[in-house]
């Protein structure tokens, strides 16, 4: 996973810190942000008002809007009151529309903004399109004055390239035109705009009942820039809200955390790429693990086990059309077929499936906060791992057992996957943490091996399909006792990290939710206690202690959401539901003013790291899910 990516940063040295960081005085924190999008990109928008993270025309696309990462020269759309405001942020109920609130001596000003979904939205793509399918893309923000008079001030600013690519700027009539060799977008507005050949500004006041529309475009091939008046955007916000609603209908969750858990599925929606059914890991690249370390990478892309696991995440809720999509990808860009081996896989695909995604450093920005380098890109994608197998296997099975049933082609794909995991399973490798500590042999990475091997002969005995099943059960036994035998610490009484070791690693956590073990076995019930005193902290868990478990990169990190949501399933299924149940509650008051979470939490309760993360938000849904459940 993408979490704790290895690559290339320079190797640790003893005794050397971390930079210190900038004045984060410039910086909104990353939680202040809420999120919108279109189903190919997404932009941040700060509680201030300021779009400071944007991609187009896709996810993985170069920068438009970067000021997150350097709030100097990273470009940013401003639209925020004139005047001293307070503040709010909420969405319009049920959906991915984002409203901003100021509240000012004379007024109240509001903010919507959001990204108009068309195409195959509704569902998701069929696997087959690719980044050049969707060629309009449309950014609207309405301002409205809701009481008094507020005065408003709006900038422009793109930096197109991660700022590394120069444009220029026309104003004609009421649009201006940014222009740069790869790009171009369009600003129209319903107020006069101001031009310098660079940026874009404006300053108006409106009364009570007033509005003004920003729309931003990308200007493709021959088509005209559109304008976007107030009856058209009056029509497209209503559009826009009754897409999501209507997508939200297909959710069974009627649990007592409904709120948190429609608010992950929506963010988990809008981390899909509508043209090809890929799920990217989160919308953001480069946003720090630790302020002023190096622990800064790029998540835009489809790693094959946050994908697989959102997978489960969005069929236990029964939302079936995105699995599909999924499905489709895998076929197409992941499973054999094509020339393509049946292993080692790949662990990470861009969105329109390619696998080249070399890293690179851009060394002109200064980092979140002066968290150096920002990279693009990401070198992981080179790394062994073999859990993901297990991860992709076991998303097949739920979706053939939930959904629909899987194909031949599909069968026939599982077969020659799980006979190189048959072949492969015992070999040491970078593991679910992406460690640059040297490959081992993680337990995670057995357990999910056993995973692979076992739902496939689940699916082919429940559907009566061929497969060597006497020489699956015998790799599958064999890993299992490999397990119990070489991954248990007498000394700690507790299932550990790596083979024949002693250290503790938060991501046993899946073996009774793997269904490995049992939820209340002995040895297990012992290891729930040892990573209780090691690795919990008031229900926040760190993935393991660097200091005894080097992994070969500077500086510290925060502890890991996705362990804190495991955690709380694995004290639910040993039937400690009380302390489940707090633990839940107290991640709950973690999470942001919108219900959204970054992958880690520092230790003043700060999130850390890329933002939103699609891990955390899946890992909250299935503890709500069958915390829900075990209290009944």
């Amino acid at each position: 996973m993408p979490e704790a990516s290895a690559h290339q940063a320079p190797p640790a040295s003893d005794g050397e810190e971390p930079p210190t960081p900038s004045d984060g005085t410039r910086y909104l924190p990353i939680a202040d942000h809420g999120l919108i999008g279109d189903l190919r990109s997404v932009a941040l928008v700060g509680i201030d008002g300021t779009i400071d993270w944007y991609c187009c025309p896709s996810f993985d696309a170069p920068s438009v809007f970067a000021s997150i990462l350097d709030a100097d020269q990273g470009g940013s759309f401003e639209l925020t009151a004139a005047v001293p405001a307070r503040t709010k942020q909420f969405y319009f109920p049920d959906t991915n529309v984002l409203l901003t609130r100021f509240f000012t001596e004379d007024g109240v000003g509001e903010i919507q903004d959001f990204m108009p979904v068309d195409g195959d939205g509704d569902g998701g793509g069929d696997g087959t399109g690719d980044a050049g399918e969707a060629d309009r893309h449309r950014l609207i923000r309405r301002v409205l004055c809701v009481r008094g008079s507020v005065p408003f001030h709006a900038r422009v600013a793109p930096r197109f390239d991660y700022a590394a690519q120069p444009h220029t700027a026309h104003l004609h009539d009421d649009m201006v035109v940014f222009e740069s060799k790869n790009l171009s977008l369009a600003l129209t507005s319903t107020e006069p705009l101001a031009c310098d050949g660079l940026d874009a500004t404006a300053d108006f006041k409106l009364q009570e009942g007033e509005s003004a529309v920003f729309a931003l475009d990308q200007v493709s091939g021959d088509t005209q820039p559109r304008r976007c008046p107030r009856a058209e955007a009056e029509e497209l916000f209503g559009a826009t809200v009754a897409f999501w609603r209507n997508w939200l209908t297909a959710s069974q969750y009627r649990g007592r955390w409904r709120e948190m858990v429609h608010r992950s599925a929506l963010t988990l929606k809008l981390l899909t790429y509508a043209p090809t059914g890929a799920i990217v890991a989160a919308a953001t690249t480069s946003l720090p693990e630790q302020i002023g370390g190096e622990r800064n990478w790029d998540y835009r892309y489809v790693w094959v086990r946050d994908a697989a696991f959102c997978v489960y995440a969005l069929l236990r809720l029964g939302f079936t059309s995105e699995a599909k999509s999924f499905m489709a990808f895998t076929a197409r860009h992941i499973s054999p077929g094509d020339g393509r081996p049946a292993g080692p896989l790949q662990i990470m695909y861009g969105i329109d499936g390619r696998t080249d995604l070399r890293e690179q450093e851009v060394g002109h920005l200064e980092g979140y906060q002066g968290s150096a380098p920002v990279r693009i890109g990401n070198a992981a994608a080179d790394q062994l791992q073999l859990d993901i197998y297990g991860a992709l296997i076991d998303s097949v099975y739920l979706y053939d057992k939930w959904a629909q049933p899987i194909s031949s082609d599909q069968w026939d794909d599982i077969c020659a996957l799980v006979e190189w995991v048959c072949d492969h399973w015992d070999q040491p490798d970078e593991g679910v943490w992406e460690t640059r500590g040297g490959r081992k042999n993680f337990l995670y990475s057995r357990l999910m091996c056993w995973v692979a091997i076992e739902r496939a002969i689940r699916l082919a005995n429940r559907r009566g399909l061929p497969a060597d099943l006497p020489r699956w059960r015998g790799a599958r036994d064999t890993i299992y006792r490999r397990i119990m035998d070489r991954c248990w610490s007498p000394t700690r009484k507790a299932f550990v990290q790596h083979e024949d070791d002693d250290v503790l690693d938060a991501a046993v956590l899946m073996m009774p939710l793997a269904k490995f073990i049992s939820p209340t076995d002995p040895k297990w019930l012992s290891t729930l206690d040892a990573l209780t005193e090691d690795l919990v902290s008031d229900s926040l868990v760190y993935r393991y202690d660097p200091k005894v478990s080097p992994d070969g990169l500077r500086g510290e990190e925060g502890t890991f959401s996705i362990c804190s949501f495991w955690y709380v399933e694995a004290l639910t299924r040993a039937g400690r539901l009380d302390e489940a149940r707090l633990a839940f509650e107290k991640m709950l008051t973690y999470a942001n003013h919108l219900g959204l979470y970054a992958e880690e939490i520092s230790h003043t309760g700060e999130q850390q790291g890329n933002f939103p993360q699609a891990f955390t938000h899946l890992a909250l849904i299935s503890a709500a899910f069958n915390l829900d459940k075990a209290l009944g």
